[in-house]
């Protein structure tokens, strides 16, 4: 257990006014006040008399005169063995004392901006889910990746790669670069060199980042609809100036030619062909052909978030976007999905041309991914890890899937909840009747312990349809099923209402 600071810094004492003369009496006065601010807390300890006056400049004698008065006063207390203190007895506010606590510096507090309120609402909609059924990419169980990645990480920490040095590359470490070049070339057919490809701390970091590259303000961009809150919240608070044009989608993705009606001259499109999010279904063949010439023609971005990829249950995936377009396709894709959301590792694989802008912009924001965890990742994918983990979550998810669409068509009443279809991912979307609001739902939920996310955010304002995500995990069948129970209670008792 870390230990305590024996002593506590007092910057607001300040400098004393030696023409003012009386330093022992200043000295008490700004201690007193300090302690009145909360500046020091009760049963804070001070530095000793001899400490103290060498740090003022003063007499030692001059310090024990304010520590005396202050005893006198009761602010202060001595203890054997442990030095002057702030008397423990302060802990308690007196009946005079402002209900806003001792913390309290100025009368009125400043309104915050109108942006600073909306940043707000955000960080409440993303906060996370309690590792309970249903939050989504939550790895308990089998789906962890185990004992592999601790020992990798125990080996490369005792090799001292990735220990603490100077700043990094912006791009990533050259090693995870190649190592994420192979993978992806393997697994989904993307055409890049290492020098494409820039290491994010996630999914959301690399969308940022598109936002702040690929158009100007004034732009027309296209993004799905429904779609992944992450990138709509970006696009509403930061690259205000875009023109957001939302295309539906139906049973084979993004609609082209209702988004070549909306806005054909648009400068960039954001969209998950692979899984759409949060319907799941993937897009068909003949929409991405549209997609891409649709760009082709109108010199646009497509912006591909490969959410979920590795995660099919049935058939054979359709290529990358990216691998039948290198020149205007942005493929972005993650780890934390698959391996566990704390990690913050993703990837852009930009077109050529593009990468130094990612990697200025990268270095306004927070300079470069860690280095160490880099390093870890680069083994495990460099050794086999990687792609043993993916098969082996990949029937660990089917499993659950299975299990948990059979509890939900066997306990919940299908006047009130249905099933959307879906045959990929780590989550399942259950529609809800349009009389209930499915945000009251998630907090009757959360307070009853069993996480979900609200579908219906995540539509075009007039559009929304209420709906649950529900994540697979790997609990066990009595907490699934005690938990479906939980959700048929509030959703009848909701539904009611």
């Amino acid at each position: 257990m870390a230990r305590k600071p024996r002593v506590v810094d007092i910057p607001s004492i300040g400098a004393l006014d030696r023409a003012g003369g009386q330093l022992g009496r200043q000295l008490a006065n700004a201690l007193r006040e300090a302690v009145r601010k909360g500046d020091l807390l009760p049963g804070d300890p001070l530095p000793s008399s001899r400490v103290l006056a060498q740090s003022l400049g003063i007499a030692r004698g001059t310090v024990i005169e304010a520590f005396e008065q202050l005893l006198a006063e009761g602010v202060l207390e001595t203890q054997q063995r442990a030095g002057t203190r702030v008397a423990n007895s302060l802990a308690v506010p007196s009946q005079g004392e402002s209900s806003r606590g001792r913390h309290a510096v100025i009368a009125q507090p400043l309104s915050p901006p109108a942006r600073a309120t909306a940043f707000a609402k955000v960080a409440q909609e993303f906060s996370p889910l309690p590792h309970v059924p249903f939050a989504v990419s939550v790895p308990v169980g089998s789906a962890q990746p185990g004992e592999a990645w601790r020992k990798l990480g125990n080996r490369i920490r005792s090799r001292g790669k990735g220990s603490p040095a100077g700043y990094g590359e912006p791009q990533g470490i050259r090693i995870l670069r190649e190592a994420v070049a192979d993978n992806v070339r393997r697994s989904r057919s993307v055409r890049c060199s290492p020098d494409q490809i820039v290491i994010t701390s996630g999914i959301q970091q690399a969308l940022y980042l598109c936002c702040q590259i690929l158009f100007e303000d004034g732009d027309e961009v296209w993004v799905e609809d429904p779609a992944y809150r992450g990138i709509t919240a970006i696009l509403e608070h930061v690259a205000r100036g875009a023109r957001v044009i939302r295309v539906p989608v139906d049973a084979e993705g993004i609609m082209v030619e209702s988004g070549i009606a909306a806005g054909g001259q648009a400068r960039a499109a954001f969209v998950t062909p692979s899984h759409q999010y949060p319907l799941g279904m993937p897009m068909s063949m003949a929409r991405r052909n549209a997609l891409l010439d649709w760009a082709g023609k109108h010199n646009a971005w497509i912006v591909e978030d490969d959410y979920d990829s590795e995660l099919r249950y049935a058939g054979h995936p359709f290529p990358s976007l990216q691998g039948m377009d290198p020149i205007r396709v942005v493929y972005l894709g993650t780890f934390s999905k698959i391996l566990f959301p704390s990690l913050r590792l993703g990837y852009a694989v930009v077109p050529e041309g593009l990468e130094a802008a990612f990697c200025g912009a990268r270095v306004l924001m927070d300079r470069h991914p860690p280095d160490f965890d880099q390093h870890v990742l680069a083994a495990f994918i460099n050794e086999g890890h990687l792609d043993r983990h993916v098969r082996r979550i990949r029937g660990v998810y089917a499993e659950r899937r299975e299990q948990l669409i059979e509890m939900i068509g066997r306990l919940v009443p299908p006047d009130i909840a249905w099933l959307q279809p879906s045959d990929q991912g780590m989550h399942v979307v259950l529609w809800l009747a349009h009389r209930v609001d499915d945000r009251a739902i998630v907090a009757a939920l959360l307070a009853a312990g069993v996480a979900a996310r609200p579908v219906s955010p995540m539509f075009s304002d007039g559009k929304g349809r209420p709906g649950l995500i529900l994540g697979l995990g790997d609990f066990d069948r009595p907490r699934v099923e005690a938990a479906i129970r939980q959700l048929t209670a509030v959703l009848l008792a909701i539904g009611r209402a």
